[in-house]
């Protein structure tokens, strides 16, 4: 079994989550038009959970303000 590092562990993982992030603005654009400037920052400073639950959100709102909305 290859060691991995404790370094190469959260670069891999920042790896994923900026996949998921990119995944999510393309489908958000597909959806809804071009985001504004301040969406993108949003998403890159989002846990792995908020992405989540962002990516779900997608699929019943009418709008992206209903994407984004606190519950």
């Amino acid at each position: 079994m290859q060691y991995v590092t404790s370094f190469e562990r959260l670069a891999k993982q920042d790896g994923v989550q900026q996949r998921q992030v990119e995944l999510l603005i393309r489908q958000l654009t597909h959806r809804f038009g071009p985001l504004p400037d301040e969406v993108r920052p949003r998403l890159e400073r989002a846990t792995p959970a908020e992405i989540e639950t962002l990516a779900n959100r997608i699929l019943e709102a009418n709008s992206l303000e209903q994407v984004f909305e606190r519950n």
